[in-house]
């Protein structure tokens, strides 16, 4: 009978060593899985699942942004810096699609269009916005983009835009050119799409989410990064030592912080909006829609005579909006003289003897490509950098030029970006020497439209300070801001490139870099007032005139 109990036993024993030899066999397959095997299985070498649904939402996340030591100044300019959006703020509760702004049946109408119109003139629309049951609307917050043209001419400026918060609105034209001049008014979000937007701003930061891969030998893991990270598992703090940006990765199980490779776009959260949020994002219907006009959409503009034009031209150039226009394709500042640099000897002759840095997103990368594309004597120097990432040389030996680019730190939702170019901007700036042969150029903004707006203070600020202390130990360095553009959207693009992030950014960075000594090409209107399509990255005749502003302050008319 003993004999007889013990044999089944003797088996389950048996069965129960054999499981543990395989599990033991698996784990160690999983710690020498190469890197191609990591990127096709999104669980991590531990078997936790790491990607931001797998992690879910309901735990705390972790903000570097939210543990900032500001001083009572910067405690200050940021508590400012945010209650200039206040006036924005759409109504609060979320309404049925019926009752949210209809592009097609709201309208504008010029008020003072029977006057007598002249260069210089101003030009006021009021436009009244409706719902789908043709009712007007009682409450403002929609995010309009405004602007004037005349189609054969290749002339366009912004308009300015005033919400009195009742569903009117009134746009505001400096006229500033002869002829047939056309207004166009154009819904980018409805209110309630906004009020979407500023909630995913807010409480879904991980919209777009980060990975790094980690290896030692033949052991890989892949970890989530951002800014900020939900769930209570260990992380590495990868916080700039000299900065204090912030920055953090899920720990790896089995490898130490250190051994950190890379840095790449992750990719981007689905299933964000309700069925209901999902109605106020619609190509088509209420995303960048025109709005129609109720009697004439256009006025005729007279040239002034030649002391009016000494006297309007003197008046102009004290208003600060718009900051330029369009004339036959071609980009007049209102403040000062630009050059048309349209042969490559006339940008050799100005960038001679001189070192120029850009610094920033892939739409500061485009004057790179435009410069060494238009300059033949501008070599580019392969340094083996991954593609669309850098960093870029360029360098004309004859003429004593060197152009580089560089990106940005995280956040940056390239493909791939080693550990160790992940360079912050501040700290490049503070390895400069500076000097009259010394010219700066910065465009940052795209990368950072998923983030609290507090992330990109904190960036700015830091980049300010080091542009300070860079001006201050060499006065004769030109440092040029590239602004923020617009750009095309749709239902997606919208929850995470929405020119309503861009817009935010774009005036934060316009008000933190006012007075400092820098130069700003306006890449926003640059866009906005052009005719052509919008675009992340402009088309190369805008690009042009972007990059004969920034040679025109390298390079001023001598008087």
């Amino acid at each position: 009978m003993w004999t007889n109990f013990c044999k089944p036993w003797f088996f389950c024993c048996l069965l129960a060593a054999l499981t543990i030899v395989l599990l033991v066999l698996n784990v160690n397959q999983l710690e020498h899985l190469d890197h191609e095997s990591v990127l096709a299985t999104v669980i991590d070498s531990s078997g936790q699942d790491t990607s931001p649904q797998g992690l879910g939402i309901s735990r705390k996340s972790y903000c570097g942004y939210e543990h900032q030591t500001l001083s009572k100044r910067e405690r200050l300019e940021e508590n400012s810096l945010l209650a200039s959006f206040q006036n924005h703020e759409p109504h609060m509760d979320l309404v049925p699609f019926v009752k949210s702004t209809d592009p097609s049946s709201s309208y504008f109408v010029i008020l003072n269009s029977g006057t007598f119109f002249k260069v210089g003139s101003q030009l006021e629309v009021l436009v009244q916005v409706q719902d789908f049951q043709g009712r007007p609307k009682k409450y403002g917050g929609d995010y309009l983009q405004a602007r004037i043209h005349s189609p054969k001419l290749q002339a366009g400026a912004v308009g300015r835009v005033v919400d009195y918060q009742n569903g009117f609105y009134k746009v505001f034209f400096t006229l500033l050119w002869p002829g047939k001049v056309t207004v166009s008014i154009v819904l980018v979000h409805p209110s309630e799409a906004i009020q979407v937007l500023q909630h995913l701003q807010e409480v879904r930061p991980d919209r777009v989410y980060f990975k790094s891969l980690f290896r030692s030998g033949r052991i890989s893991e892949i970890t989530i990064c951002n800014v900020c990270l939900p769930g209570n598992l260990p992380v590495c703090n990868f916080t700039d030592l000299y900065t204090g940006e912030p920055w953090f990765c899920f720990q790896p199980k089995k490898l130490p912080c250190s051994s950190r490779i890379n840095h790449y776009k992750g990719g981007y959260l689905k299933g964000l909006l309700t069925t209901t949020e999902s109605a106020f994002f619609q190509s088509d219907v209420n995303i960048k829609m025109p709005i129609r006009s109720s009697g004439p959409d256009w006025v005729t503009v007279i040239p002034l005579g030649v002391k009016e034009a000494n006297d309007s031209e003197l008046s102009q150039s004290m208003e600060n909006f718009p900051s330029g226009y369009y004339y036959k394709n071609q980009w007049r500042p209102r403040k000062f003289k630009m050059h048309q640099f349209n042969e490559p000897d006339n940008i050799t002759e100005c960038l001679q003897g001189k070192m120029i840095y850009l610094f920033g997103d892939s739409t500061i990368r485009q004057w790179f490509d435009y410069l060494i594309t238009f300059v033949p004597d501008l070599v580019e120097f392969n340094l083996g950098s991954p593609k669309n990432v850098g960093p870029y040389l360029a360098v004309d030996l004859k003429h004593n030029i060197l152009l580089q680019y560089r990106c940005h730190g995280p956040p940056i939702r390239f493909t791939t970006v080693l550990s160790n170019e992940l360079h912050y901007v501040a700290n490049e700036l503070n390895r400069i020497v500076g000097g009259r042969s010394t010219v700066v150029a910065i465009a940052i903004w795209s990368h950072f439209s998923t983030f609290p707006l507090e992330v990109y203070i904190r960036r700015l600020r830091n980049i300010r300070r080091a542009v300070v202390r860079l001006l201050d130990r060499s006065p004769k360095t030109v440092v040029v801001i590239r602004t923020a553009n617009v750009q095309e959207l749709g239902p997606e693009v919208s929850l995470f490139n929405s020119d309503w992030f861009s817009f935010q950014l774009d005036t934060i960075l316009r008000k933190m870099f006012s007075g400092v000594g820098v130069y700003l090409v306006d890449a926003w209107e640059m866009t906005l007032a052009h005719y052509l399509p919008h675009k992340l990255h402009p088309d190369v005749v805008i690009v042009k005139n972007q990059i004969d502003m920034f040679l025109s302050f390298v390079c001023p008319a001598k008087t």
